[in-house]
């Protein structure tokens, strides 16, 4: 999965390759704006287009090069965002173990490599963010791989906020419910997504914005206080 340097909340329409971003941070919408480096994975589409070096989140050498680039080119690591992730559906009776590696490769193991780099490179008072997903708790048939990552995922998340004691560093999950990305568009028939877009009170799917904000609050000042926590956003959804 694409990761990118992140330099600014609004994208422009066509991402490049290699583009370099800085994303601001805001206290609230009367405040000041507050600059500060980010890096976000997974920003080619999705909701990481909407949060934020081309490389494998999952080959530690490709990180290494990401992390290295952002001390470079912003002299600082103030956030970072994991939010790549693929999603095969398959149920465990089927034993394809060549796409459960495959998800759990990208998924797990990918977020373990940047939450690895980030507990390394991010200065005292910064934020780490990690995309978890509320599928967790439906269980829904042929879920299992993905389900499995993000429960890794989730778990990741609070021990490091553990071993970060001391550094000021906030450690949390944002677990969205069904949001309108080609992800979750993906494979399903126009049945499933209208009835996956009911499911919430709310009765919409959510958009790639509704969790870009949340993890904007996180990073951002106000955010300060919350750490070692998974956020549902998903509109009622679980």
């Amino acid at each position: 999965m694409p990761a990118h340097l992140s330099k600014e909340s609004r994208l422009p329409e066509s991402l490049p390759a290699g583009t370099a971003f800085v994303a601001p941070s805001r206290r609230s919408e009367i405040m000041q704006t507050v600059n500060k480096a980010a890096i976000v994975t997974g920003a080619a589409r999705g909701i990481g287009r909407a949060i934020a070096v081309r490389g494998d989140v999952a080959e530690p050498a490709d990180m290494e090069h990401l992390f290295a680039r952002t001390r470079v080119t912003f002299g600082r690591i103030d956030v970072v965002v994991n939010s790549a992730g693929i999603m095969s559906c398959l149920t465990i009776a089927d034993g394809d173990l060549e796409q459960f590696d495959r998800v759990i490769r990208t998924n797990l193991r990918g977020a373990f490599v940047v939450l690895s780099q980030a507990a390394r490179q991010v200065g005292r008072g910064g934020r780490i963010i990690a995309l978890s997903s509320s599928a967790i708790a439906k269980s829904f048939p042929g879920y299992g791989p993905y389900i499995a990552s993000k429960a890794g995922v989730e778990g990741l998340v609070q021990v490091l906020a553990n071993e970060l004691r001391g550094r000021e560093v906030s450690v949390n999950a944002v677990a969205p419910g069904p949001v309108a990305t080609e992800l979750f568009f993906a494979g399903k028939s126009t049945e499933q997504i209208d009835q996956l877009s009911k499911r919430p009170p709310l009765e919409r799917l959510g958009a790639s914005e509704d969790i870009a904000a949340l993890v904007s609050f996180l990073a951002g000042p106000d955010g300060g206080w919350i750490n070692s926590q998974v956020l549902r956003a998903n509109g009622g959804f679980a």
